[in-house]
């Protein structure tokens, strides 16, 4: 890991795992944890505050409205 790659908080609450890892070996850490320690199940997982935030930053970036569904509900 360099010092420049970012890294995401990954938790694993079976495990009891919190720790940190590069934004570039993300994919493979978690996929590789959970397939050797909980049968491919996804328990390990990017810390959910952190997912939370990245997903409404994404759907932000690309002008999408996670609420539509709850909007078009008041709408009728």
């Amino acid at each position: 890991m360099s010092d420049d790659d970012p890294t995401v908080p990954v938790v694993c609450e079976d495990c009891g795992t919190d720790t940190r890892v590069s934004l570039s070996d993300l994919r493979e850490t978690l996929d590789r944890h959970n397939e050797n320690q909980h049968d491919g199940d996804d328990v390990a997982q990017v810390a959910p505050r952190i997912a939370n935030e990245l997903a409404n930053v994404v759907a932000e970036d690309l002008d999408l409205d996670l609420d539509s569904d709850e909007n078009e509900d008041e709408d009728e």
